[in-house]
């Protein structure tokens, strides 16, 4: 049976580490994990542990800091170091959070940091195309050391479902759910609200996060807007199935070129319309098809117009969300994440699992 050592701090139960994990249990790996007191001490701690050896060290997403300590003991056992980061620390500190400016000298100090880490990876995941490019033309990864593993959802929870909503009831309802972050672009739902307040559809913000009093503010006097607060996670699929449309980001950021969020890997698995911004993160036959609606970043006529292009059809909604599901299935299925999987793991070892 092939194995695997799970190296870092993480959380397994985030959705990324929670798939990853259940891919490779399903492809018959045995994991073995190690969670570092600190990622600074991690080399020297894993000399208590009685590890087995085994096939590869996988370093999951968000634990850059441990990148070194796992790299010297894939190098003790002779083994193949992979890294799965998510995202990037530099992109995130300096075009997300804006901490510094890009030309900065500390700016320029955390991307070479960034580099060296992931130069000593066998294998770089990015979570889409557009993120390899960016590991690769920002941080100098060697394009023949990164792979692509989408994100996707877990079908099993996210299933395909006919609307709970009554259709007797009248309106529509378009729902986004989220944190309330910069990339996720809820300023342009808000006004795509104001530019189209018909009564008849109902807008509906969940969730909770740092710019919700904003969106708040700037949506005091309409009408069409509801606030949910956050729910818990397993209510997601019953909430997602009372809406008649699901709405991505629509955000202007970097972070927002290169990812490809959750909830648009859930509404496309619960077979649901999703409207979102376009972005090359997407798989380019995928961009390519119009059952997706694609608007521009940053652009609530735009959104507010896609809205209201497909409620004048509402009886090609739920069509329309067939479709979605079968797009999920053609690019971003179990099985296809397998196959990718199986591809990376093949490219660190040179080995076929």
């Amino acid at each position: 049976m092939p194995s695997l050592l799970w190296w870092g701090r993480s959380d397994r139960d985030y959705s990324r580490n929670r798939i990853v994990l259940t891919l490779l249990s399903e492809m018959g790996f045995q994991i073995q994990y190690f969670h570092p007191r600190s990622s600074y001490t991690g080399f020297m701690e894993a000399h208590f542990h009685d590890f087995e050896k085994p096939d590869a060290i996988w370093v999951p997403c968000f634990r850059q800091r441990d990148i070194l300590s796992a790299s010297r003991w894939a190098k003790k056992w002779n083994i193949p170091l992979i890294v799965d980061p998510l995202i990037s620390a530099y992109e995130k500190e300096v075009f997300e959070r804006n901490k510094w400016s890009p030309e900065s000298r500390k700016a320029e100090k955390r991307r070479l940091w960034e580099a060296d880490l992931f130069s000593l990876a066998d294998v770089v995941v990015a979570d889409t195309p557009a993120h390899a490019e960016f590991f690769s033309e920002t941080l100098g990864v060697n394009p023949r050391m990164l792979s692509v593993l989408y994100v996707s959802a877990e079908t099993d929870f996210f299933k395909s479902a006919s609307s709970e909503r009554n259709p007797a009831s009248g309106g529509h309802e378009i729902l986004f759910y989220g944190s309330f972050l910069q990339l996720q672009g809820v300023d342009t739902i808000v006004q795509a609200a104001g530019i189209f307040p018909d009564m008849n559809v109902r807008w509906v913000l969940l969730g909770d996060g740092e710019l919700k009093p904003t969106m708040e503010k700037a949506a005091k006097g309409l009408k069409n807007i509801t606030f949910e607060p956050w729910i818990p996670y397993a209510g997601l699929p019953d909430r997602i199935a009372q809406a008649d449309i699901l709405l991505g980001i629509f955000g202007s950021t970097k972070k927002a070129e290169l990812v490809i969020p959750n909830k648009m890997f859930q509404a496309m698995a619960a077979g649901k319309p999703v409207i979102t911004r376009y972005s090359k993160a997407y798989p380019p036959d995928m961009l390519a098809s119009d059952v997706i609606g694609w608007v521009p970043c940053g652009d609530p006529a735009s959104l507010a117009e896609k809205v209201r292009e497909w409620i004048k059809e509402p009886e090609k909604l739920a069509q329309r969300g067939e479709k979605t599901r079968e797009l999920f299935d053609r690019f971003f299925h179990k099985d296809k994440m397998k196959e990718m999987l199986s591809n990376i793991l093949s490219k660190a070892s040179g080995e076929n699992f």
